[in-house]
């Protein structure tokens, strides 16, 4: 999910020139998050240009740092540390490059860089030195780690040393001499085990609803900033970072959770013009509430359609619905066929649903097809681009390709304006994550949802060749990710990208999603060994959560102005503060029974 514009502008840092000096520096500019100082010193008899790209933008020209008069003086810059860059020192009265090097800067570090020729040799060389040593900025993640970790081993030791005070004599008696403690040593809780181990096990699985609500506070969590580090926030372009895992892990569970209410609504007896119903209105409300609500936000001003945004994350995840639950309603098998030999068994839940699957296989075609092979004004055919300084320069106004050209077509302006693209490779056209070639991905990510729910139900109560099946899955979806992107960022055939929702993403999440689906029904649903807390309660309420987070998390107390020095100590405390506060009011509503069901 997109974190909010002012978000971005103060975390998501462009490497930019903060001063430009000639003579000796004499004040240090007030450095950021992400940010790292360098000092040029030219000792030549000649003027310089520095020059820098980031290691991370593909094919990206160099941009221009500072200019470094001759004869001892200086130029400062403000840098950014998020990726290594590759900085060069070029001279125009020998027209070649002095020095190149690449390094990754610490956050808040001061560096001295000093061009100058060394008695050894007759050319120039570029010495580093460190004024002031880097910040750890790691430090305050790690004692967030530390703390969570701690908690949650009380919340697991406590319940355990609860139940185990009884079991020593000497405890016991100390415990239990008082009439008010007899039933409790002695036999009171005995039996209320003795009367849950008679009760019928839940239907409902609980890793579904602990994968949700997992998928859900992270998150929450990387729209509240993540603690500044850019690692949780989206990937400037190809590649993976924690916040680009979410949605596509919902779309996931959408599938998953339609195949099952699907077949316990079907046993119920309910018609197929009642699903229609149901998956109608549900998708309209999601899609109403994405457009009218969540795209816009009070503190932006009056309403304009000027700027209104039609994609969206809830107008996507309703449509994605709607197109699987059509699946479901029309192309499903109500009840699992008798155990009869046929040669297709051990692949019964794919070859039953053929029909799905060849819908699924030409939609696949016509993204590969417009993505591939469309031709876009002023861009070459295929282009999966972030456009701007990337590639060279060459195609700078074909951000996204043919994906970026047909919203562009559609919505004009109404889409949204600030894509993760823009600040590293200087792009200057509006993209949408959310757009229209996306969206068949988007189908097909809750297709393989489907069907995960369909070998939970065909397997059921064989939790071995469930798990096992889960695991197939995971093997085969990422191979074929590694295969399409050569397991690389940048050069594979069809890059890993969520941006554009790429074929080799979809596969990649779609591992990911096996796999912790899979490790989550074990743990929960298989051996009992966690109840999925505290994730369940926002999995169970999820749509409460994410519009409740969405309207109100950007104002106190779920979240409040930061100083202008922004720190990743604030920023992280106010991010865990806010997930945890809308944790536990999906905690205290799941004790009082409430769950917004649309």
């Amino acid at each position: 999910m997109e974190p909010r514009t002012f978000l971005q502008s103060s975390l998501a840092l462009l490497i930019l020139v903060s001063s430009s000096y000639g003579g000796h520096f004499k004040s240090n500019p007030a450095l950021r998050m992400d940010q790292a100082l360098l000092t040029f010193h030219n000792q030549l008899t000649e003027e310089v240009q520095v020059f820098y790209t980031s290691d991370y933008c593909d094919k990206c020209l160099y941009q221009h740092l500072v200019t470094v008069e001759p004869s001892i003086n200086n130029a400062s810059a403000v840098i950014s540390t998020k990726f290594t860059l590759t900085v060069r020192v070029e001279s125009e009265t020998r027209n070649a490059t002095l020095c190149s090097w690449s390094q990754t800067y610490g956050e808040g570090g001061h560096y001295s860089i000093w061009i100058r020729t060394s008695e050894a040799a007759s050319s120039p060389s570029c010495k580093h030195t460190v004024n002031k040593e880097a910040n750890n900025e790691y430090l305050p993640l790690l004692v967030a780690a530390l703390v969570l970790a701690i908690l949650t081993l009380l919340y697991v030791v406590a319940p355990y040393i609860y139940r185990r005070r009884c079991t020593s004599n000497f405890i016991k008696t100390i415990c239990c001499q008082g009439p008010q403690y007899s039933d409790e040593c002695d036999g009171t809780h005995a039996g209320e085990a003795e009367n849950n181990t008679t009760k019928t096990k839940p239907s409902r699985l609980r890793s579904l609803d602990t994968f949700r609500g997992f998928s859900l506070t992270l998150m929450v969590f990387v729209n509240y900033g993540g603690g500044g580090y850019w690692f949780f926030l989206h990937a400037p372009w190809n590649g993976l970072f924690v916040a680009d895992l979410v949605m596509p892990w919902f779309v996931f569970i959408i599938g998953t959770s339609v195949v099952l209410a699907f077949r316990s609504m079907q046993r119920r007896g309910v018609t197929r013009l009642q699903l229609l119903r149901k998956i109608t209105w549900r998708t309209v409300v999601l899609m109403m509430l994405g457009f009218c609500f969540i795209n816009y936000s009070p503190r932006d001003g009056p309403l304009s359609w000027s700027w209104l945004r039609i994609p969206g994350v809830l107008q996507r995840l309703g449509f994605t619905y709607f197109a699987v639950s059509l699946l479901q309603t029309f192309w499903n098998q109500s009840e699992v066929p008798l155990k009869t030999y046929h040669w297709w068994n051990p692949v019964q839940d794919v070859v039953l649903y053929w029909p799905q699957w060849l819908i699924m296989v030409l939609l696949e075609t016509l993204w590969l097809g417009l993505t591939l092979l469309m031709p876009v004004p002023n861009c070459p055919t295929g282009y999966l681009g972030a456009g701007g300084i990337g590639d060279y320069g060459l195609y700078p106004n074909c951000t996204g390709g043919a994906a970026g050209y047909i919203d562009r077509w559609m919505f004009g302006d109404n889409m949204y304006r600030y894509p993760t693209c823009k600040e590293l490779y200087d792009s200057t056209q509006p993209f949408d994550p959310e757009g229209v070639l996306g969206t068949i991905n988007s189908i097909v990510m809750g297709f393989m949802g489907m069907q995960a729910g369909k070998i939970i139900i065909f397997y059921k109560n064989r939790n071995v060749q469930i798990l096992c099946r889960f695991l197939v899955w995971a093997v085969i979806l990422g191979i074929s990710a590694a295969i399409l992107s050569k397991c690389t960022r940048d050069g594979g055939f069809i890059p890993v990208n969520k941006n554009l929702w790429s074929l080799s993403f979809v596969m990649c999440m779609g591992c990911f999603s096996f796999l912790l689906l899979g490790g989550m029904y074990f743990v929960t649903d298989v051996k009992g060994w966690w109840g999925g807390q505290p994730f369940i309660y926002p999995g169970m309420n999820s749509i409460f959560v994410y519009v409740g987070h969405s309207l109100l998390g950007f104002y106190f107390p779920f979240s409040w102005e930061t100083s202008s020095q922004e720190n990743h100590w604030e920023l992280l405390f106010q991010g865990l503060w806010g997930t945890s506060l809308w944790v536990l009011i999906a905690y205290l509503l799941y004790r009082k029974k409430f769950f917004l069901k649309i």
